[in-house]
C-alpha cells in the first residue's frame, strides 16, 4: 500500500464520498507527516493514477493540484491537533472558488495550466 493510499484510507473512512473537504482533509495529513515539498509530490502521483485508473487522466489539474497543497501547507504551521480543528480555523479553504482569487478562469483552463506549474495572475499564493 503507497502512501497516498494510507492517506485515503484514513479519509475516507469517515467519508462516503471523496468531494473537496475530503481532498483538502488528505492533503492536510500529506503536508503534517512528509513536508509540503513531499506533499505536493505524492498528491500529484496519487491523484494522476487514481484518475488513469478510473479511466479519466485528462482530470488530474497540475496547478489546481500544486496551489491546493501550498495553500494548506501555508497553514499546516498551525498546531491543529485534528483535521475538523484545522478547517474551523480556516474555512476559507473549504471554499472550491478560493482559487479564483489568486488565478483567472481562463488561467486555469488553459492547457499549460493542466499539465505544469503556472504562477497565478491575479494575487501571488502564500508562502509557507
Amino acid at each position: 500500500m503507497t502512501a497516498f493510499d494510507e492517506l485515503m484510507a484514513e479519509v475516507m473512512a469517515h467519508s462516503v464520498r471523496f468531494g473537496h473537504r475530503q481532498h483538502i482533509e488528505l492533503t492536510w495529513h500529506a503536508v503534517r507527516r512528509y513536508g509540503e515539498a513531499a506533499a505536493s509530490d505524492l498528491v500529484r502521483e496519487g491523484i494522476q493514477t487514481t484518475a488513469r485508473y478510473a479511466g479519466a487522466p485528462q482530470k488530474y489539474h497540475e496547478t489546481v493540484s500544486r496551489a491546493w497543497v501550498r495553500l494548506v501547507g501555508h497553514h499546516t504551521a498551525d498546531p491543529a491537533a485534528d483535521f475538523d480543528t484545522f478547517a474551523e480555523r480556516y474555512p476559507e479553504l473549504l471554499d472550491k472558488r478560493l482559487l479564483s482569487t489568486h488565478y483567472s478562469s481562463a488561467l486555469l483552463a488553459s492547457a499549460t495550466a493542466r499539465t505544469a506549474w503556472v504562477e497565478p495572475d491575479l494575487a501571488p499564493l502564500p508562502v509557507s
